[in-house]
C-alpha cells in the first residue's frame, strides 16, 4: 500500500477518522471559493471553507476533511507554510492537498510537492479539470483507506493464530522460526466425563458448552500474560515462558490454573451443568517453531510437552497435578500435597504433587 503500509498506530487511527466525502476550500478570493463551491457542490461532497493559513488549519484538525484544495497567495500564512503545518501534525498529516494557484511557475510546483501535496492545478483552471482531480484523488484515497482496513484485518486474523512477536517475525519474511527454550512451563487440561455428555448432546450444544469453557481459558491465559499454544477436542494447552521468557513462568501458570480452578462452580452454573478438569503442569526445556506454509500453527515439542500432558491424564478430577521439577520452581509461595512416586506412562516412576493454593 506503497507509503501507508508502514504507519504507526496513531498515524492509522488519524486517517481512519477523515471524512472521505469532506472537502476544504481555503482561498482568499471570495469569487474562487464561490466557483469551486458550485462546482464541486453539484459533485455532492460536503464543503468547508477558509479564506486564510490559519483558518485552514483550526478547521482541518476539527472537521477532518479528506482533501484540501489550497490556494498560495494568502495574506498572513501562505499556502506553502499551510502545507508545511498540516503535513508537520500527526492528526492532519494524512488529509490530501492540491494546490491550486496563479502562480506557475516550475520551481513552485517542485516546492508544493516536496511539501507534500498530491497536486498542483494552475490557475486560471477548468472547473472540469479541478473536479476530475478532486475525484481521482479522492477515490485513490478511499482506495488507500480500504486496502488499510483490509492489512489491519489480516493482522488481526494472525494475531489471533500466533503470538504477536511470531507473527511479526513472519511478517519480516523470516521462514523456518524455530526457538529452543531452556525452560519454560506447559500446562494441558482436559474436560472429565467429556465422552458421554458429547454422546448425551446435540453438536451445536456440545460446540456452545466447549466455546463457554474455553473462552473463559482465553480470558485467564491473557490475564496472566501466557501463550495458548491449542485446543485438541476437549483438551486446552497453555504455555508460559514462550515465545518471550519471562522468569516467574512456572508461578504465571500456576496462578492461572488456581484462578482456573476457582471459577469451576461459577462456570458449571453458567453452562447449567457440572464443569470438572483434570490439570496437569511440567517444567522444564522446550523447541518451539511454526508449521505449515498456508495453515500456520505455532507448536511447542520436547518431552516437557509430552511429561506435562502425562501430568494431566495421571492427574485427579479438579485437581492441579504438578511435576516435581516445577514443584521446585514455584517454591515455598505455595502450599502443595504430597502425591508421593506415581507410575507416568513412558517415565516410570515420579514424584508428584497436587497444587493447592497460594500462601498469601
Amino acid at each position: 500500500m506503497g507509503g501507508e503500509s508502514n504507519m504507526s498506530e496513531e498515524q492509522a487511527g488519524a486517517s481512519a477518522a477523515l471524512n472521505l466525502n469532506r472537502v476544504l476550500l481555503v482561498d482568499d478570493n471570495p469569487v474562487n471559493l464561490q466557483v469551486l463551491y458550485q462546482a464541486l457542490e453539484q459533485q455532492g461532497y460536503e464543503l468547508l471553507i477558509a479564506q486564510s493559513g490559519e483558518e485552514a488549519l483550526e478547521i482541518a484538525v476539527a472537521a477532518k476533511p479528506a482533501l484540501i484544495l489550497l490556494d498560495i497567495n494568502m495574506p498572513g500564512m501562505d499556502g506553502f507554510e499551510t502545507c508545511a503545518r498540516l503535513k508537520e501534525d500527526e492528526a492532519t498529516r494524512e488529509i490530501v492537498i492540491i494546490f491550486l494557484s496563479a502562480r506557475d511557475q516550475v520551481q513552485d510546483k517542485v516546492r508544493g510537492l516536496q511539501l507534500g501535496a498530491v497536486d498542483y492545478v494552475s490557475k486560471p483552471f477548468q472547473f472540469e479539470e479541478v473536479v476530475a482531480r478532486v475525484n481521482t484523488q479522492l477515490e485513490l484515497k478511499r482506495a488507500r483507506e480500504e486496502l488499510r482496513i483490509m492489512h489491519q484485518k489480516a493482522d488481526s486474523l494472525l494475531l489471533n493464530i500466533l503470538p504477536r512477536s511470531i507473527a511479526e517475525r513472519l511478517k519480516e519474511n523470516e521462514r523456518n522460526i524455530v526457538d529452543s527454550f531452556p525452560e519454560a512451563t506447559i500446562l494441558f487440561c482436559d474436560l472429565v466425563g467429556f465422552t458421554p455428555l458429547a454422546a448425551q448432546t446435540t453438536p451445536a450444544e456440545l460446540v456452545d458448552f466447549l466455546n463457554g469453557i474455553f473462552s473463559k481459558m482465553d480470558q485467564l491465559v491473557e490475564k496472566y500474560g501466557l501463550e495458548k499454544i491449542k485446543t485438541i477436542g476437549d483438551a486446552y494447552m497453555v504455555a508460559g515462558g514462550v515465545p518471550d521468557h519471562h522468569v516467574d513462568h512456572a508461578c504465571a501458570v500456576a496462578d492461572f490454573s488456581l484462578d482456573l480452578v476457582r471459577q469451576l462452580p461459577r462456570l458449571s452454573d453458567q453452562m447449567a451443568q457440572p464443569v470438572k478438569l483434570r490439570i496437569g503442569i511440567h517444567s522444564g526445556p522446550v523447541v518451539a517453531g511454526v508449521i505449515g506454509e498456508k495453515k500456520f500453527a505455532y507448536d511447542l515439542w520436547g518431552d516437557t510437552v509430552n511429561t506435562a500432558s502425562r501430568m494431566e491424564s495421571s492427574g485427579a478430577e479438579n485437581q492441579i497435578h504438578v511435576s516435581q521439577a516445577t514443584r521446585e520452581l514455584l517454591g515455598e509461595a505455595y502450599t502443595f500435597e504430597k502425591r508421593g512416586g506415581v507410575s507416568i506412562k513412558g517415565k516410570g516412576e515420579m514424584e508428584t504433587y497436587f497444587l493447592l493454593n497460594k500462601k498469601m
